[in-house]
């Protein structure tokens, strides 16, 4: 049996604690900023889009990278699973919505409204819809509902060694760096150290 550090994956359960209640208070941001712009005059839906454009590329991004490679690490690197559970399942699925609605959709809509200071309800429903998705994600982490699913296999995985739950916390911080030195998020560690993980998974099924 591998031995993992329980503070090292104590600290990532952390960091994706923290990581996601600050991208879900960020997308009520968002969706306040996106309000006051709404009911202003040119000057404020200016100012307010400008604010909610730095908020999203500044903060929302970043935490919301880290709160889902740090949710995907601890998918990976333990017992839980990506597929074992309908709680892991549901979460990831409603992660990946979410990331790529924010990617495609929300930045792209911000961006044009910042620069034209033309706000709809559309982006704040958009925002209030992300922070309403993270804030049911909460409770699922917290009561872990449903059971196993049908193809859940009978044998549990290894948990990965604690090198592992070091790089969790140590990716995420210096891609967070880079992206704000650079102006735009950047979570290439973070995927660097996703593929690692994922290969290696594998290879702790296969001897399970």
């Amino acid at each position: 049996m591998t031995r993992v550090s329980p503070r090292w994956r104590q600290a990532v359960v952390w960091l994706h604690a923290v990581s996601s209640i600050a991208w879900m208070s960020q997308a009520f941001g968002l969706m306040t900023l996106t309000l006051v712009a709404l009911q202003g005059d040119r000057a404020t839906r200016a100012a307010a889009m400008n604010m909610a454009r730095h908020l999203d590329t500044a903060l929302l991004a970043p935490m919301a990278n880290a709160a889902a490679f740090t949710g995907l690490v601890l998918a990976g690197a333990t017992a839980w699973g990506f597929f074992r559970h309908w709680w892991v399942l549901v979460k990831f699925g409603l992660t990946l919505v979410q990331l790529y609605a924010g990617i495609f959709l929300l930045s792209p809509a911000l961006e044009n409204a910042a620069a034209t200071a033309t706000p709809t309800w559309q982006q704040a429903a958009g925002a209030g819809l992300m922070a309403g998705g993270l804030a049911v994600q909460a409770w699922i982490s917290v009561a872990k509902p449903w059971s196993r699913t049908p193809w859940s296999p009978a044998a549990k995985p290894a948990a990965a060694p604690t090198w592992v739950f070091v790089a969790a916390i140590v990716a995420p911080v210096l891609d967070t760096t880079v992206g704000l030195v650079l102006g735009y998020p950047l979570p290439a560690l973070s995927l660097v150290m996703l593929i690692v993980l994922l290969s290696g998974r594998r290879q702790r099924l296969a001897v399970a």
